[in-house]
């Protein structure tokens, strides 16, 4: 499966969450699921977890960084720019300043999970770690920033299978 990341036109000035910053991200969202519900949900819930802004460059105790608003790891920054055949300096400098390249580039690292793993909720997981019990807390803190987006009815009998039959259909 060949999945590809995009750059956007235009680049965001460095912001913290205002409200139009929070309208580029909403739109951002929305093409990078490309009409797919349930990814955009998913998308959704990945970026409640993380809570990153335009700009974001986050330190971690391991030494890598966290970019953007979907908080990409700084190790994902070689792979993205082989596969782009790009510099590592623009990979990272559009993770952090152009919220439709790192929201892209969030939907390329979970659909790459759902196709490693075959499961939903452990790709969510493995979107963020490689070690399986931060990847089930993961999970859970991603699923209760759904139902706080969506509400309580996001996992009823009745979406949930709407959304379901939606990811059937797209990934087959």
């Amino acid at each position: 499966m060949v999945l590809s990341i995009w750059q956007s036109e235009g680049l965001a000035a460095t912001s913290g969450h205002d409200a139009a910053d929070e309208r580029r991200v909403a739109h951002c969202i929305r093409q990078a699921a490309g009409g797919q519900k349930w990814l955009e949900v998913t998308l959704w819930g990945l970026r409640d977890q993380e809570g990153g802004w335009i700009g974001a460059a986050v330190p971690n105790r391991n030494g890598s960084h966290d970019f953007g608003t979907f908080q990409i790891n700084s190790w994902w920054v070689p792979k993205i720019a082989e596969t782009l055949d790009r510099s590592p300096e623009d990979v990272r400098h559009w993770l952090r300043y152009d919220p439709c390249f790192n929201a892209n580039a969030a939907r390329w690292i979970f659909v790459a999970a759902l196709a490693s793993t075959g499961s939903f909720w452990k790709a969510v997981g493995v979107y963020h770690s490689p070690s399986s019990d931060r990847q089930k807390r993961y999970a859970r803190s991603v699923a209760q920033h759904l139902k706080r987006r969506f509400g309580e009815a996001i996992f009823s009998p009745s979406r949930a299978g709407a959304l379901e039959e939606e990811f059937a259909e797209r990934t087959r």
